[in-house]
């Protein structure tokens, strides 16, 4: 909870930063994205405290009708509530805000594998998942991934590492997680081949490859990415002060790309006190699936370490140029209130499997 809750802290000072002079998107109001980022941060942590009281055994049985919600919000994502934003259409637009559904539906994937495949071997019945129980698992969290896989590449990322975790995990056979891997490579290709991505994805892509490719285009995002975490140093310029913040030269930066204000206003040192505070969270979230009572428990802790972990991965590559980008939240950091609701939900989560062990104890 403390490395948790420094983290949403530190996000919010260098949200602050990187939007404070931007009046294009403020309306004038330096602190627009500051107190709007507070109180996300603030509704999270009521949400966690909220899972905690309730217990994720108790909402065990809200599981099928939370699965069936978020699937059908993110069906209105297709619907005229839905709005497109920076090409992709993963958004709802409600009353001048907006939700991305699809961040739900990672919480929902999470609790409905681990009540699928977790149900006869808690129950005694098994020693690990039956194949028909691998069977609906998957399928449960094929439908989400069908929603998203054709505009939102990132959130299909994600979701497919929160299955392959949860296999792992579940003590399915090894054969289940590898024939998952050969079926992701074999659809990539599919959908490469068939030309389902759109334009603007295949160009991401083509820039990863080659990061020269088209530098006042489609690779200045990371191009001045790298310059701006580079020009920080070991220590930084200090908060407030970076050039290219201020400059406002690196597009999405307090959505996206809000690890570049630490690596520029908070150095090498700063940026890597960053990594060590969610390398903190994700080994107690390992620690709390390793003391689990139940399979149940374990499968949940452990997929939100591998979502938690990959999101994790893939934003701070992109912004260092060694992943692809796919517009991916930085957990904790970035700017956005579904996002935050859906992380802090989570650690809610894995608070109450922690505090049910330790009443057991």
């Amino acid at each position: 909870m403390v490395a948790a809750l420094a983290l949403s802290g530190l996000g919010t000072v260098l949200i602050y930063s990187a939007t404070r002079n931007r009046t294009d998107i403020t309306g004038g109001d330096p602190e627009f994205f500051l107190v709007r980022q507070i109180v996300n941060v603030a509704i999270g942590l009521a949400l966690a405290v909220l899972i905690m009281w309730l217990g994720h055994h108790r909402l065990r049985s809200a599981v099928p009708v939370v699965y069936v919600l978020s699937l059908a919000a993110m069906a209105l994502v297709f619907t005229p509530l839905g709005t497109e934003i920076n090409g992709q259409r993963a958004w709802l637009s409600i009353g001048g805000y907006t939700l991305q559904p699809g961040e739900f539906a990672k919480v929902a994937i999470v609790l409905g594998m681990a009540m699928i495949l977790a149900d006869q071997v808690d129950a005694g019945d098994r020693e690990y998942p039956g194949t028909r129980a691998i069977l609906q698992a998957l399928a449960l969290a094929g439908a989400p991934l069908c929603v998203v896989v054709v505009d939102d590449m990132g959130m299909a990322m994600v979701l497919s590492f929160i299955v392959l975790g949860i296999l792992l995990a579940s003590g399915t056979p090894l054969r289940w997680s590898l024939g998952l891997m050969l079926a992701g490579v074999v659809g990539a290709v599919l959908v490469w081949a068939l030309g389902v991505l759109d334009e603007y994805q295949l160009d991401r892509f083509g820039a990863f490859v080659n990061p020269s490719l088209d530098p006042s285009g489609v690779g200045y995002n990371t191009n001045q990415a790298r310059i701006a975490i580079g020009s920080g140093g070991l220590y930084g310029k200090g908060l407030f002060h970076g050039t290219q913040t201020t400059g406002q030269f690196v597009p999405e930066q307090h959505t996206d790309f809000i690890f570049t204000v630490a690596g520029e206003e908070l150095g090498f040192v700063g940026a890597g006190g960053i990594i060590l505070l969610i390398a903190l969270v994700l080994w107690r979230a390992l620690r709390i699936a390793r003391g689990s009572s139940d399979l149940y428990s374990t499968i949940i802790a452990a997929g939100i370490v591998a979502w938690l972990s990959f999101q994790c991965f893939e934003n701070i590559g992109m912004a260092l140029g060694i992943m692809p980008v796919a517009g991916i939240p930085l957990p904790f950091l970035s700017y956005g209130g579904t996002a935050m609701f859906a992380t802090w939900i989570a650690i809610g989560l894995l608070q109450s499997i922690r505090l049910k062990r330790s009443l057991s104890a």
